[in-house]
């Protein structure tokens, strides 16, 4: 492996564990506000994004690199309103795209393959996750100020399944 990719590498391993932290605060903000269900949709996000920087340093590890762990920012938000954690959590999953096409990109430049095939799983990864946030953000435009709406949204949100990963690291 190169030395760039591994350096993009590690460093996308510390904005995927301070995208867990971003999605923390963001569970902080909603249990305050009493939507249990919206903050137990971003815990599930949190676990999702601790996953997803485990898996690259494995993957990094695998291939004989070491991962240069940095010091994570404590995130912040200013929100006003549920839509400021909705729209900052879409464009925040927006900058992680760009990071993953940045290195899928040197990797193919690279000719390593290897990365590449490795990091398909996130390009994909990062569609599902712009659309859960897109979707998140149409619905509660559609329901505009009808609490009891809201109400009912926050509790399928309650219900959503943590599921691991199933990307296997060669």
């Amino acid at each position: 492996m190169k030395k760039n990719i591994a350096k993009m590498l590690s460093n996308q391993v510390n904005m995927e564990l301070f995208s867990a932290y971003l999605y923390l605060e963001f569970n902080n903000w909603l249990m305050d506000q009493g939507l249990t269900g919206f903050a137990h949709w971003y815990r599930v996000q949190a676990m999702e994004e601790r996953d997803h920087a485990m898996l690259i340093y494995d993957y990094l590890h695998h291939n004989n690199e070491t991962v240069d762990l940095a010091a994570i920012e404590q995130p912040t938000t200013d929100a006003k309103g549920v839509m400021d954690i909705l729209k900052a959590g879409l464009e925040h999953e927006e900058l992680i795209t760009n990071s993953i096409n940045d290195i899928y990109e040197a990797a193919l430049k690279e000719k390593d393959y290897r990365t590449k095939e490795f990091l398909d799983w996130f390009v994909k990864e990062q569609g599902e996750e712009e659309a859960n946030a897109h979707d998140l953000i149409d619905r509660v435009n559609l329901l505009g100020e009808d609490r009891k709406g809201l109400y009912i949204m926050n509790g399928e949100l309650a219900a959503r399944v943590y599921a691991p990963p199933s990307l296997t690291i060669t």
